[in-house]
């Protein structure tokens, strides 16, 4: 009977959460500005209700009885620890400081949209500052609790178990091998001719474009939406999914991949486990799979020279002005070249497979110095600049917008979230490699639009699991093997350099 207490419990908390999601989705893409004090302080509150939920004195007797009830399946074992998992998390930080570290991030965030296109760091920081004071704060009291070290303890909140000790070795690894990886691509490349497409590209078919592709890889449009906002994300809960992108007229590519990576998230979530969709068991595992997921869709399979074949002929239809006027540009073959194009750049998320890691690696030093307090917010600009000279060879000083302002995840208080992007990217190298094996004609199936067989593959070995396994786990027996670099730098040779 305890364990039916706790899942009416977490019911009322997922209940909780989506209304959390739907008001964070529409401060991103509905909201006027001006509302936005007023929006700070209501899902401040609401946030505080929830973490007073989530901390209800009776929770921990009911985990006790619960166990002691024994009888549980595996899914419902595997629920009750993810209970505990967050009940443990949610009570080692007192309300006053969800709220106050909830509305310092929805204050960073609602004027970083402004002060990001300004370039206006000065005005920034001191609003960062407060963010970050509030960030370690919350890191000791999750450290003290949880017996890990500050960084770890909000790195397992993005990704349970994960650890910088696991991870380390990993991107020494990527440290090691990329650069000089990204300079003989840079070479190969210098001597192929690549047209870039003609704009303009109206919006309007932008978004048809989108959409069609969205529909043939399997989104579910009646949960689902698309939308615009200054920062691509998906959100909202697995029955109602809301993914944005944001649009370029004279460049079709950055949407409409930002679209594709988007639609691999929100597939993961509308797929999710339905028998336990309001449970914690239900829910996705972890960012590092949720990261394989978009990485999978957009990486592996939408900049394939099968997807490119399937692409081109829905970019005659959605501009055909654009085709007419330069042909060449629009062959399988030249866009082809386009979608595998290696750049050294300042963007993170507009950057290609090889160098993204590169900017991982940067914000992962950096936010790691940050938390520890070994490095002041004030020092973020000088720090950002020198490290992407030595990973990229760029240089961002006096540019912050394109340097240390360009992301609004610490301006949201996402701190431990970015060495997900990459343990995603190994991830989504390793399922893909384990899915072909097991589908000798999943590269045919995506040259024709039929993508049946790939989701699957996917719903059974991630999707429908939920977070019934640990990630090593997981990975391990969808894969066969532990999470490692070699799939990734094998797929990176193989569609660059053969």
């Amino acid at each position: 009977m305890s364990y039916a207490a706790l899942q009416a419990h977490y019911r009322t908390l997922f209940q909780l959460r989506h209304a959390e999601a739907m008001l964070g989705w529409d401060e991103a893409t509905m909201m006027p500005a001006g509302a936005g004090p007023a929006r700070a302080e209501a899902l401040a509150t609401l946030r505080g209700l929830i973490h007073e939920r989530a901390t209800a004195p009776e929770l921990e007797d009911l985990f006790a009885a619960a166990e002691a009830e024994g009888g549980l399946d595996p899914w419902q074992a595997a629920n009750l620890r993810e209970m505990k998992r967050a009940w443990l998390r949610e009570t080692s930080i007192p309300r006053d400081l969800v709220e106050a570290a909830s509305r310092a991030e929805s204050q960073s965030e609602q004027a970083w949209r402004v002060l990001r296109s300004a370039n206006d760091w000065r005005s920034f920081r001191p609003l960062l500052e407060t963010v970050v004071s509030l960030k370690r704060e919350t890191a000791q009291a999750l450290s003290a609790r949880l017996g890990l070290s500050p960084y770890d303890a909000l790195l397992d909140g993005y990704e349970p178990g994960a650890r910088r000790a696991a991870i380390a070795p990993l991107f020494e690894e990527l440290r090691a091998a990329l650069p000089p990886l990204i300079e003989r691509i840079l070479e190969k490349q210098s001597r192929e001719t690549v047209l870039v497409p003609p704009g303009p590209f109206p919006v309007e078919r932008q978004r048809w474009l989108g959409a069609e592709l969205m529909s043939r890889v399997g989104f579910d449009w009646t949960r689902g939406r698309l939308d615009v906002s200054h920062h691509p994300f998906c959100g909202g809960v697995p029955t109602d999914v809301r993914i944005t992108t944001r649009y370029d007229e004279e460049d079709f590519q950055t949407a409409l991949m930002g679209v594709m990576h988007e639609t691999g998230h929100a597939k993961y979530e509308q797929n999710l486990p339905a028998a336990f969709l309001e449970q914690p068991v239900g829910s996705a595992r972890g960012m590092s799979v949720h990261e394989s997921q978009s990485l999978l869709q957009e990486m592996q399979i939408c900049r394939s020279r099968e997807f490119i074949e399937l692409l081109a002929p829905l970019l005659e239809q959605a501009f055909p002005r654009a085709v007419a006027r330069e042909p060449r540009a629009f062959t399988p073959d030249n866009l082809y070249r386009l979608a595998t194009r290696v750049k050294k750049d300042f963007i993170r998320v507009d950057a290609d497979e090889a160098t993204y890691p590169c900017h991982v690696l940067l914000r992962f030093e950096v936010e790691e110095a940050l938390i520890d307090g070994k490095l002041r917010v004030a020092d973020i600009p000088d720090v950002w600049d020198e490290k992407m000279q030595e990973l990229l060879g760029l240089s961002t000083r006096g540019n912050d917008r394109d340097g240390c302002m360009q992301d609004v995840h610490w301006a949201a208080g996402l701190f431990g979230y970015f060495p997900t992007y990459t343990l995603g990217a190994l991830t989504a190298a390793q399922l893909f490699q384990a899915l072909t094996q097991a589908l000798p004609g999943a590269r045919d199936d995506i040259r024709r639009g039929e993508f049946g067989g790939i989701n699957g593959w996917l719903r059974e070995h991630v999707w429908s699991l939920g977070s019934l396994l640990e990630t090593p786990e997981l990975v391990r027996r969808a894969t066969g093997k532990d999470l490692g670099t070699e799939a990734f730098l094998t797929h990176l040779e193989r569609r660059y350099l053969e």
